[in-house]
């Protein structure tokens, strides 16, 4: 199992930040669009690192069109040397809508377009072949020479792998159909991933006339952990304001349904819409915060982890929302890479 990291935000530490990440033993590094832009580190993290793979998890999709993001990709592709990894979601609406103001309609569809709509256009600046791509929702007739990049800065890696995030099975089938891997949310359970995502997957593949072999899935999984009684709760703590956030979530009411919670999803909603983050935290009791969570002490994390998820899982990374010591994940990284 390959064990991924995340870079911080700032531009000036990314550089000290991916040397640190690839000493340290990590396989590679995500970074999210959150307050700032997902690409522009990846572009440091590429000129100071060798063999560290970079990726978004996740760009924003719905916020750009094929021909933005295909540039993108070829850029970061050819300058990484083959180790870039684009990962796209789709948000929800009234981010798209509201923040980027762009277009919002049938989610799945539209991104099953977008994909196939940059692999065309990776095809016509890789091999030539003419740009014809017309769907219901993009449409690529027109490249001149003049705007067409030099095959040979992507000839020697080929096109970015593609991964896709998502909660709902329509999606999720997308994923399964047109891109290389998928990027389970956080915001998931073992036996939401078994029961729900890796068929939905399977189903995807299939349409495709293909098997799961060679077909990545990114697990960022919730650790609790400590040294101590103080560090556990105040990570516990984190934690259970993180899940509760996300339970809050109408379109991953599904998760929780799973497990029988769904009236979980309406109380989380209606706090959230007055702001009680502490209120939502506290509706977040220890087996809610086990099923979503590794609870360990140190040494039992990567055992754990290997357990739930160990034979569907290929990429994993720790999502710890609160402060730890970034020394206290070098042993767990190890236990995993020989998992």
């Amino acid at each position: 199992m390959k064990v991924d990291s995340g870079f911080g935000s700032q531009l000036t530490q990314v550089p000290q930040n991916a040397r640190e990440i690839e000493s340290a033993g990590y396989a590679g590094a995500w970074t999210a669009e959150t307050s700032h832009d997902p690409f522009f580190p990846l572009l440091l993290a590429a000129e100071h690192t060798k063999t560290l793979e970079i990726g978004t998890s996740i760009a924003v999709a719905f916020a750009r069109n094929p021909m933005t993001l295909a540039n993108i990709g070829w850029d970061l592709q050819s300058y990484s040397q083959g180790r870039f990894m684009l990962g796209l979601g789709s948000q929800i609406k009234p981010h798209i809508t509201k923040r980027f103001s762009m277009e919002w309609s049938h989610p799945a569809a539209r991104m099953r377009e977008m994909v196939l709509a940059m692999r065309a256009i990776w095809d016509t600046w890789l091999n030539g072949t003419p740009l014809n791509f017309r769907g219901d929702f993009y449409t690529h007739t027109l490249m001149t020479p003049f705007f067409t990049p030099d095959a040979s800065e992507m000839a020697p890696y080929g096109p970015p792998k593609i991964f896709l995030a998502g909660v709902g099975e329509l999606m999720t089938e997308v994923a399964g159909e047109v891109c290389d891997g998928f990027l389970c949310h956080g915001f998931t359970t073992e036996k939401y991933l078994r029961e729900v995502t890796i068929p939905a997957l399977a189903r995807g593949r299939a349409k495709a006339g293909k098997t799961m072999e060679g077909f990545e899935i990114v697990g960022p999984s919730f650790v609790v952990t400590g040294t101590n009684e103080d560090e556990m709760k105040k990570a516990a703590d984190g934690t259970r304001q993180q899940i509760a956030f996300y339970g809050s979530t109408p379109a991953y009411r599904g998760v929780l349904e799973a497990h029988g919670w769904g009236g979980l999803q309406d109380e989380l909603n209606t706090l959230s819409k007055t702001g009680k983050w502490v209120e939502m935290g506290n509706l977040i009791n220890d087996e809610i915060l086990n099923t979503f969570a590794v609870v360990a002490e140190p040494e039992k994390i990567a055992p754990e982890l290997s357990r739930r998820y160990g034979d569907v899982i290929d990429r994993i990374s720790f999502y710890a929302p609160y402060k730890a010591d970034p020394e206290r994940w070098l042993p767990i990284i190890d236990a995993l890479k020989k998992a």
